[in-house]
């Protein structure tokens, strides 16, 4: 087998990469591969194999298992992300009784208001033009988890640029500088919410939650879900409405037909996941033994990456999968993920791109991208698909 290296085509990788994931896909659904950021791991491609490799429990999400890891912060990543059952299956229970479909839906008119107020402060531009990720798409997500966790007070510009480092780095010591000062901004915010005494949030009711049996979340195990709260919380939905934007403007057709007929918006907002979700890959699983995924052994202690930017546009599960149609079924896309590691909060980031899309066509008939912007500026790396700045005019 050939290991491809991208590392000669990163920055086209990173502007176009599904015309990559399409040759790969054309010669194997699995690729060992070089990457400035991932220096030979596996990559998983197909839709069947990403989707069976995701609910695959010989594919563990703890890094430990490969020998070479330790979390040396006051638990960053001591969290549902990077753990296994059973120690996931108990964070996670723990916290999924605070995202139930009532107390989310129940945010609706909240998440309303606030798409309102940024919406009017964005058309309120004399030049009539505006970065969609600094109007809305990034302040909308941020207030909604910040008003959730109970933390409105939020060092919002310090923790973008930490988020930032963190889920693209620039360089291994900005990221561990980024790791260190989120790590403990987050120990001084979890206990100035214990000294404030507990409230009506999610914060709260994690620093109090307990188990039937009596279980409950240690200091770094708070540390670690505020911060995956906090980050997943924002970081996805702000590339899921801007991703989302630029495929509806960048397609004028499929803009006039959910402009004629807004029942098709839930719909539209699956196909924007599919086509272009916020999560190119998921994040790090590591082989408890070797195992075989399309024909292609994978031995014991490796990491893995799934593609699930390229698993929603394998043609095999979608057919014309590059076309952009808002009229597609797009049910079974893995923008979400799939199997224990589904996102938590698949139904508050549903609400929040619905309400955003909506109010924007909406409120500015005319919203269009502003083509004198220049090219885009793509966030490097397999993480997170999506632009740093979205230039609009109306």
């Amino acid at each position: 087998m050939t290991e491809i290296d991208l590392r000669e085509h990163a920055e086209d990788f990173n502007s176009h990469p599904y015309p990559y994931y399409e040759k790969m896909r054309a010669a194997g659904p699995v690729h060992r591969i070089r990457t400035p950021e991932a220096d030979g791991v596996w990559l998983i491609v197909g839709y069947d194999e990403a989707r069976a490799a995701l609910a695959d429990d010989r594919l563990g999400k703890d890094p430990r298992i490969t020998g070479n890891w330790q979390d040396e912060s006051p638990g960053l990543f001591s969290n549902m992300l990077d753990t296994d059952p059973p120690h996931h299956t108990r964070l996670r229970k723990l916290v999924a009784r605070e995202f139930t479909a009532r107390r989310v839906e129940a945010l609706r008119p909240r998440v309303q208001q606030i798409t309102d107020g940024y919406a009017s402060a964005m058309l309120e531009a004399p030049d009539r033009r505006a970065d969609l990720v600094d109007s809305l798409a990034f302040p909308l997500p941020m207030t909604v988890i910040c008003e959730l966790l109970g933390v409105p007070d939020l060092d919002r510009a310090r923790f973008r640029l930490w988020s930032n480092e963190m889920v693209a780095p620039t360089g291994p010591e900005q990221e561990s500088a980024a790791v260190m000062a989120m790590s403990e901004y987050l120990v001084e915010l979890i206990e100035d919410k214990r000294c404030t005494g507990p409230g009506d949030d999610l914060m709260s009711a994690l620093i109090r939650a307990r188990h039937e049996d009596g279980d409950q979340l240690s200091s770094r195990e708070l540390v670690g879900m505020a911060f995956l709260l906090l980050v997943a919380g924002h970081e996805t939905t702000v590339n899921l409405i801007s991703n989302g934007m630029r495929a509806l403007l960048s397609h004028p057709e499929q803009l006039a037909a959910l402009r004629a007929d807004m029942s098709l918006l839930d719909g539209a907002v699956e196909e924007m996941l599919r086509y272009e979700g916020p999560v190119q890959t998921a994040t790090y699983r590591h082989t408890r033994e070797a195992i075989t995924i399309g024909g292609t052994e994978i031995p014991a202690g490796q990491d893995v990456l799934v593609s699930l930017s390229s698993a929603d546009r394998d043609p095999g599960r979608y057919p014309d999968a590059d076309r952009f149609d808002i009229r597609r079924r797009s049910q079974g896309h893995l923008a979400f993920g799939h199997g224990i590691h589904f996102c938590l909060g698949a139904p508050l980031a549903r609400i929040e791109g619905r309400t955003a899309v909506r109010t924007l066509l909406e409120r500015c008939p005319e919203l269009a991208l502003d083509r004198q912007g220049g090219g885009y500026d793509w966030i490097p790396g397999l993480l997170i698909r999506g632009v740093r700045k979205l230039p609009v005019r109306w």
